[in-house]
């Protein structure tokens, strides 16, 4: 038996395989910055560290109680490709995670994301930590780490994915869990300024596929925004609007209306022998819901189980609790609408 000739063979690198150390340590230069700049007395490690560490320490409190969630974008992110902007997104996924414990009555204290692409490019990483950062600072949450992937073959050209992942704090007297919502009582709406971040597949399935636009048409349906602008809206955050009132007791459930839209979401608060009415007409759905309805024909139940349809976040209050809590956004220059009661029931929505 002949032995086989070794050739020499030039050294292979991990650039080579397609993950280049020298573009991840481009990006971190771009975007600590951003995170730095949403720091604060609480952050106790900097940039670089393999864990954030961030002070725990509560005495205002007599009992923290720590919230946590966990949340993507979806496929809005595709808009965002489409577009090629991309310092949106952040906002997006900050925002929706604020509104996930904010429900709980917990204010954020730091957030960590992970950020997965096929090649790395550091100007769009920075992009994105950028709408991050953004919505970091206006809600008070610290950016404290994250992880960003390289991972070439795994997705297409210019694309990525993005996830997130908060931690907020609430004193346990201030918890609110719904236990208390009984019928009589008043539903109120906060309004949405677009899909924020559900319902993507559906929506582009509609305007791409079915109606034939692209992100830069303008169909007089959206009064004159193109198509792109209108589904990139960024999540709106309802911490600014309802943190004024969590310590005042007036409010005995919130409901973040995510995927699953008003049907869905709201009677995940709601005790079980209760259910809610809907009245449509006493807020305004705005034109991208209608717009959508008509280019797919989609039925209302349809609508309102996918779509926030207007109404981002829902409060349900005692009837003589409500006027205060429409006093106070008003204050705040912040629409809220009286959009239905909660009834005896078995966990439904009903729209009436």
């Amino acid at each position: 038996m002949t032995t086989p000739k070794t050739e020499k063979r030039k050294p292979v690198s991990y650039s080579d395989s397609g993950v280049s150390i020298d573009s991840a340590n481009e990006a971190v230069k771009k975007i600590s910055g951003f995170a730095k700049s949403t720091f604060n007395a609480r952050t106790l490690t900097n940039i670089g560290s393999f864990g954030g560490m961030f002070n725990g320490s509560f005495p205002d409190m007599s009992e923290p109680i720590l919230v946590a969630s966990a949340d993507g974008v979806g496929t809005k992110l595709k808009i965002a490709f489409e577009t090629n902007i991309h310092n949106t997104i952040g906002q997006d996924l900050v925002n929706h995670c604020v509104g996930d414990i904010l429900v709980q009555g917990a204010k954020p204290l730091f957030f960590l994301d992970y950020f997965a692409t096929g090649k790395l490019s550091a100007d769009v990483t920075a992009s994105v930590v950028e709408g991050l950062s953004i919505a970091c600072k206006e809600t008070g949450c610290v950016l404290l780490g994250g992880e960003t992937a390289e991972m070439p073959g795994f997705y297409s050209d210019g694309e990525y994915d993005l996830a997130g992942f908060i931690v907020g704090v609430v004193d346990k007297s201030k918890v609110i869990d719904g236990k208390n919502i009984e019928a009589g009582d008043v539903i109120l709406g906060l309004p949405s300024v677009g899909l924020h971040t559900n319902g993507y597949s559906l929506a582009r399935n509609l305007f791409f596929e079915i109606g034939g636009y692209g992100v830069d048409d303008r169909p007089e349906s959206l009064g004159g925004d193109s198509v792109g602008e209108v589904l990139l809206k960024p999540h709106r955050s309802y911490l600014p609007v309802l943190e004024g009132l969590l310590d005042k007791g007036v409010i005995k459930g919130l409901a973040h209306i995510t995927g699953g839209g008003l049907l869905e979401n709201i009677p995940r608060v709601l005790p079980e022998n209760t259910s809610a009415e809907i009245k449509r007409g006493t807020w305004n759905e705005l034109p991208v819901f209608d717009a959508m309805q008509k280019l797919g024909n989609v039925e209302t139940q349809e609508m309102f189980r996918t779509f926030n349809m207007g109404i981002g976040m829902t409060i349900v209050c005692s009837e003589g609790d409500k006027e205060q809590i429409i006093s106070h956004a008003k204050g705040l220059g912040e629409e809220c609408f009286e959009i239905g009661t909660v009834v005896d029931g078995s966990g439904e929505v009903i729209l009436v």
